[in-house]
């Protein structure tokens, strides 16, 4: 097992090839220490790289809204009102502290989600 710092996308690449072929290995044994090591180097390597932004609260409610089969007239019952679900969909009005916890406790979702960090009022 020779295991080294990932600067390039050749030691990207080469990481990546070889977590292909000690995927199965069991805990630990030597196999499956080195995939855990290799695993954290690329997380790390892909953490600097290819930062993955936070997602936009009215996107995701969108989202969440499509993928539970839900509209805009399921938003406003949780909101009590179908013009603030109107605007804030169409981004018209940021979502407020009350709304992002109506939303959270009404549909499960993190509130974290719902929050950004220039949108809310």
């Amino acid at each position: 097992m020779k295991i080294r710092p990932i600067r390039t996308k050749t030691d990207y690449a080469a990481a990546m090839k070889r977590i292909d072929q000690v995927f199965d290995a069991r805990p630990g044994t030597p196999q499956g220490d080195e995939l855990e090591v290799l695993t954290l180097l690329v997380e790390n390597y892909e953490r600097q790289h290819y930062p993955v932004e936070a997602p936009d609260p009215v996107e995701f409610i969108k989202n969440v809204m499509e993928f539970m089969g839900l509209g805009q007239n399921e938003l406003a019952v949780v909101l009590n009102s179908r013009s603030r679900a109107s605007e804030i969909l169409s981004r018209r009005r940021p979502l407020t502290l009350w709304q992002i916890r109506k939303i959270s406790a009404a549909w499960g979702l993190p509130a974290d989600s719902l929050i950004s960090e220039y949108e809310v009022a």
